[in-house]
């Protein structure tokens, strides 16, 4: 009798330490699994990034071209978009089309656009309150697919200092040969850091970003991202050159580091201090 109750209770204690162990491996896997996601989605919104910021400088150029940035002094243009640009007649509000056919690059620059933007300017750019509402038709970059809308408001108070809210609206990135896609949505807060005593001069300009945004994946799982260092930009270069984003999730944060001023196609991601790992953006 003595020996079946120890039988018995051995066999109990067997069952509760393999049930342990299956929720420490179970654990394991989900802590595993939401790291990988945490790192996929940072990765996500900065090719996001990316991709708009290369759309405000078409955007910049584009209205010095046409003769609609609206500043004291004129900027002179790069000529450096080299997609088609039609403007429609008349006053304001502008419709401007931007077509880059089946596909062209500007000088010096590896990044290939194909498609078409489409701009609705209620005023000169550069003037406070004035709003480009972007979209796009079938417009690529480097092969990621670039759908929604983009709104920049302008908020300038000082002349001196052009700023704009640069709103992502239901913004869809599909990867090249569609193989995923995501969603990303938030408030950028731009402002001109450099060149402002060159009002005629556009190549020596620079941006700060700051803001915050959500980066959503196919299966409806989100990260929200604020800006930690300001993100920097030279217009003369396809790429932020550094600034850092960090990405919170349930359990796990992560810090997306475009650098530290190198121009490059070069970022980083950390997932809770652990080694970076190395990311390329389009």
């Amino acid at each position: 009798m003595k020996l079946k109750k120890l039988l018995h209770y051995a066999i109990l204690g067997l069952f509760i330490l393999g049930q342990s162990a299956c929720k420490k491996d179970n654990t394991s896997n989900d802590n595993s699994n939401e790291i990988e996601t945490t790192f996929d989605l940072s990765s996500k919104q900065s090719i996001s990034e990316s991709l708009t910021d290369d759309v405000n400088n078409i955007l910049n150029e584009v209205v010095i071209q046409e003769n609609l940035q609206g500043s004291r002094i004129p900027q002179i243009s790069q000529n450096n978009t080299c997609g088609a640009v039609t403007t429609s007649p008349g006053g304001f509000p502008k419709t401007i089309t931007i077509d880059f056919g089946s596909g062209c690059s500007n000088i010096g620059s590896s990044v290939v656009r194909k498609g078409v933007i489409h701009v609705e300017l209620t005023n000169y750019f550069r003037t406070t309150g004035s709003i480009a509402t972007v979209t796009f038709d079938s417009f690529y970059v480097n092969g990621y697919k670039k759908e929604g809308t983009i709104k920049w408001t302008n908020t300038t108070t000082n002349p001196d200092t052009i700023k704009w809210d640069r709103e992502a609206i239901n913004v869809k990135i599909t990867a090249p040969n569609n193989s995923n896609y995501w969603f990303h949505s938030g408030i950028k807060h731009i402002a001109q850091i450099e060149g402002s005593n060159t009002p005629n001069i556009r190549i020596d300009d620079v941006y700060s970003i700051t803001g915050s945004s959500t980066t959503t994946n196919s299966s409806g799982i989100s990260r929200n991202a604020t800006i930690q260092i300001p993100l920097h930009k030279k217009v003369t270069w396809d790429h932020i050159d550094r600034g850092s984003i960090l990405f919170q999730g349930p359990n796990h944060n992560a810090l997306l580091d475009f650098g530290n001023g190198t121009d490059d196609a070069i970022a980083t991601i950390s997932v809770d201090g652990y080694t970076p790992r190395t990311i390329t953006l389009p």
